[in-house]
């Protein structure tokens, strides 16, 4: 008997997280509606107050509407499951203010080698920017811009960076084998702990140098500090700074150690002593440390109010 060979093509199904940016949520999932290798999107509504829920009704995609506002880490939690339950090969994840070129999905899936991959992720007003500065693999030099990303790729790719959860490609393998984000992060370093966990499982991680998600520009991440050898991630927002400081301290012991863990405490302090005094963030800095430490994972509830 003659083995039937198998279908080249996976079923994608789009999963996209949403907060109370109905203007943005429409724009992409029309463009979502232009990619004809995408089978189904799927939108996770954190219980947006904004007329979200009113539009969606009026579509045909998928919803799944969360009870309250679980961030986006409990956005991807469920939506990957629940991408994985409506048989996904692929989901391809993405935040709603992101807007992939129309050609995206189709170089990613050029690349079928891979368990968790993505695209560069750009300024929308400024499409030779980076919206996220990536770190060279093999070293400690940051670039900011897309032709950096593309003089350090090879065939193509930049192995082992990926800038999730932005356009990125996951399998269904994949998520089989590490599970899903850690919903109870909230915001900031979920994504970081997946692609980590991610790598910790051996999966083969890469950016696609030619795809691009267009994104509008996040403020200062990769703020120079200590005569500009290192970089550090400020947020104006405190539920940022708060989610960011105690994840972050998590992800360092968890997968890089104490030193690392130090160090990254040593720049706090630095940043917010020196580079730009604030007492306060100290304080909530501290806080969050502290809680995490703990397993406290309530803090930033205080800051949803």
């Amino acid at each position: 008997m003659t083995e039937q060979p198998r279908d080249p093509r996976p079923r994608v199904v789009a999963v996209v997280v949403t907060f109370n940016r109905l203007p943005l949520l429409q724009r992409l999932v029309t463009r979502l509606g232009e990619v004809d290798r995408v089978d189904e999107v799927l939108v996770v509504d954190n219980a947006s107050t904004d007329g979200t829920a009113d539009w969606l009704a009026g579509t045909d995609v998928v919803v799944h509407a969360l009870d309250r506002n679980r961030g986006g880490a409990g956005g991807f939690h469920e939506g990957l499951r629940l991408a994985v339950e409506r048989g996904a090969d692929l989901a391809w994840l993405m935040d709603d203010d992101g807007l992939p070129d129309h050609d995206c999905l189709d170089l990613l899936l050029e690349r079928r080698d891979l368990d968790f991959w993505g695209p560069v992720v750009v300024d929308e007003a400024d499409p030779d920017r980076l919206v996220f500065p990536i770190r060279v693999p093999g070293g400690t030099r940051v670039v900011h811009d897309t032709a950096a990303v593309e003089r350090a790729a090879s065939d193509g790719l930049l192995h082992d960076v990926v800038i999730p959860f932005n356009g990125v490609l996951v399998t269904r393998e994949l998520a089989g084998r590490i599970g899903y984000p850690r919903e109870e992060f909230f915001i900031w370093g979920d994504d970081h702990e997946y692609r980590l966990r991610a790598e910790r499982a051996g999966a083969r991680i890469a950016t696609v140098a030619a795809a691009r998600v267009r994104h509008p520009a996040v403020g200062e991440l990769g703020t120079p500090l200590m005569w500009g050898r290192t970089t550090y991630n400020h947020s104006p927002s405190d539920l940022k700074h708060y989610c960011m400081a105690r994840n972050n301290t998590l992800n360092l012991r968890d997968y890089r150690g104490w030193p690392h863990v130090l160090l990254f405490w040593a720049k706090t302090v630095w940043f917010y002593t020196l580079t730009r005094p604030d007492r306060s963030r100290l304080a909530l800095s501290a806080r969050a440390v502290r809680d995490g430490l703990r397993g406290d994972f309530t803090g930033h509830e205080r800051f949803l109010r």
